[in-house]
């Protein structure tokens, strides 16, 4: 793994390179850690990675990775800066030959990610997008229950995610994940949207099996001189007539990372919370509600295959950010003996998800702008 972002002062970088070393399938051998020079090359000495292999930009690490001889150069780019240097070196590193691994959401803008899904799909190289939150077992466990139709027909979907972090004017203190995050020039036309309701569209679409088609939205900024929103909610319509209803809010104080899911069919429902992760909820009409655990023989073999200690052990946000590691460095290496890839075979989020969900910040955002709120998303 060659590495793009991710300093020591960096807040997600670091968190990448746990949970890829996580299983022994990946090595992090080089990186371009800092848009300057020194402290990426700080960064690389903390890591001890060997000094000709850290280098001062990201189009220096890919053309001299390029120039070593296949075996020895990095196989893939992980990619970890904030929003607004994600489509370059993504694209640098495809029209080179090299795999990318990308923190979402993909692009600054829609019309970047279906640049960038062309080049992909032309390149034919493997492309994942880090959605952690279906590396989950039971979030893998509530898919499967869903697609059998355990639920029948679903009808509806609630999808929350709530932090606080953002309850005050943090950005206006020089903190700097939410002084980038609260600027368009590096995030984009969403703020809470963009960070976290990306996160819960795409839990609502995998879980219920079904793409959203339709949104009515209204996102605020809440902070008073915050330009983008820190708020946002909305009612869903979608793909095989199930509505519903996202929010996604950084206002909520005292709130960590509490995302929460709720799937109803005509046969009964089910729950998921993040800081609940080993557990699922089934309800039913008609019978007492069950209580679904990580690791036990019941579970599907996808949420098995997700597990690794023994049931009744936590199992949390970096074993499930492992799992989509692991799953792409699989097809990483089963491209490398010539196989054709499809990533739904694999269990990670790729390069369609993260066109769907810059669909969905400016579907959202011109829904919260304009009078006519129901609006179509395309991609």
């Amino acid at each position: 793994m060659g590495m793009v972002g991710g300093s020591t002062d960096a807040f997600i970088g670091a968190v990448h390179r746990r949970v890829a070393a996580l299983d022994g399938y990946i090595e992090l051998v080089c990186g371009a850690f800092s848009s300057n020079p020194q402290k990426s090359k700080a960064t690389g000495k903390s890591l001890f990675l060997p000094p000709d292999r850290v280098y001062g930009s990201y189009e220096e690490m890919i053309e001299r990775e390029k120039e070593l001889p296949e075996g020895e150069r990095m196989d893939f780019v992980s990619i970890v800066t904030p929003n607004h240097l994600h489509f370059a070196p993504a694209r640098l590193a495809l029209e080179n030959g090299f795999h990318v691994i990308l923190d979402k959401p993909m692009t600054l803008s829609l019309a970047e990610a279906k640049t960038l899904k062309k080049i992909a799909d032309r390149s034919g190289l493997v492309f994942a997008l880090t959605h952690t939150y279906t590396g989950y077992p039971m979030v893998k466990e509530a898919r499967r229950l869903v697609a059998k139709g355990t639920l029948g027909v679903v009808r509806k979907i609630y999808v929350e995610y709530t932090q606080g972090w953002l309850a005050q004017p943090l950005e206006r203190t020089g903190q700097k994940q939410a002084s980038w995050r609260s600027d368009p020039k590096f995030s984009g036309l969403g703020g809470a949207i963009a960070d976290i309701g990306t996160h819960a569209a795409n839990l609502a679409e995998y879980i219920g099996g079904n793409p959203i088609t339709e949104l009515c939205a209204d996102l605020q900024a809440v902070v008073q001189g915050r330009v983008l929103d820190d708020d946002a909610t909305m009612f869903l319509r979608f793909e095989g007539g199930a509505t519903g209803l996202l929010v996604a809010t950084q206002v909520a104080a005292g709130e960590e990372n509490n995302l929460f899911i709720r799937v109803y069919g005509e046969k009964g429902g089910l729950e998921w919370r993040q800081e609940e992760p080993n557990t699922l909820i089934l309800k039913w009409p008609d019978k007492p509600r069950q209580i679904l655990r990580t690791g036990l023989p019941y579970v599907g073999n996808e949420a098995a295959g997700a597990t690794r200690v023994p049931s009744g052990h936590p199992e949390g946000y970096l074993e499930a950010f492992a799992n989509i590691y692991v799953a792409f460095a699989r097809a990483v290496a089963d491209h490398q003996r010539g196989k054709k890839i499809v990533p739904q075979h694999y269990g990670f989020p790729d390069v369609n998800d993260g066109v769907r969900g810059m669909a969905f910040i400016e579907a959202a955002v011109k829904s919260s702008a304009q009078k006519q709120k129901w609006i179509r998303i395309t991609v």
